[in-house]
């Protein structure tokens, strides 16, 4: 069966299914596509119309949206299954990662991330837009405080998709000393960062940075 991703190698989205993968043992190969290129190859367009990334190609069937192909991979490969069965424990999965996608991203990586470690060796970080991110942060992690449960994992007592998804950001976030400072100031996902960030495939999916 091949199975290719179409992603930009920093980009949160396309290392959440790299990390999905990793986690079912589904071996891939990776196409680079630069989102914010002024142009998008025509044959990335064909497969994905609005040009974002990552885009799945499994025997020919096409898929994009992060949430679904993280949610195909675990469905359609063997291995650990990363979704609860227990409706309550899927809810609260779904919430998490709508949470993240919603609230999370665009403060905590876009804002903060970006400004500080990203670009920050080719411009002068705008430190309004930190400032705005991190405020921004606090109540998105205030709302996943509430709800988490407290241990190792995000929804019940296994990974789950919620993991690798906010994993994913939170590993950018926390790259920024403010991201780090302002993560600390809620013990539960505290406690849930401290054992996810030595999760072997986080590691391997760490892209570096521009020039390392």
């Amino acid at each position: 069966m091949a199975v290719t991703l179409h992603g930009y190698s920093y980009s949160v989205y396309l290392r959440i299914v790299r990390m999905t993968m990793l986690e079912k043992g589904v071996a891939w190969s990776h196409i680079e596509i630069d989102p914010f290129a002024d142009e998008i190859p025509p044959d990335y367009l064909a497969l994905n119309p609005f040009g974002r990334v990552p885009t799945l190609d499994h025997d020919g069937f096409v898929l994009y949206e992060t949430t679904a192909i993280s949610r195909y991979i675990d469905e359609a490969f063997p291995g650990p299954s990363l979704q609860p069965e227990e409706p309550r424990e899927r809810a609260r999965m779904n919430q998490i990662i709508a949470i993240a996608d919603s609230y999370g991203y665009w403060p905590m990586v876009r804002q903060v991330f970006s400004q500080r470690v990203f670009n920050a060796r080719h411009r002068t970080p705008d430190e309004a837009v930190i400032a705005e991110g991190l405020a921004r942060s606090h109540r998105v992690l205030a709302a996943l405080e509430s709800i988490a449960e407290g241990g190792d994992f995000l929804a019940g007592d296994r990974l789950t998709l919620a993991d690798l998804h906010f994993g994913a950001m939170v590993a950018y976030f926390t790259a920024s000393t403010e991201g780090a400072t302002t993560l600390g100031g809620y013990p539960k996902l505290s406690a849930w960062w401290r054992a996810f960030k030595n999760r072997k495939s986080l590691a391997e999916t760490d892209p570096g940075l521009p020039g390392d």
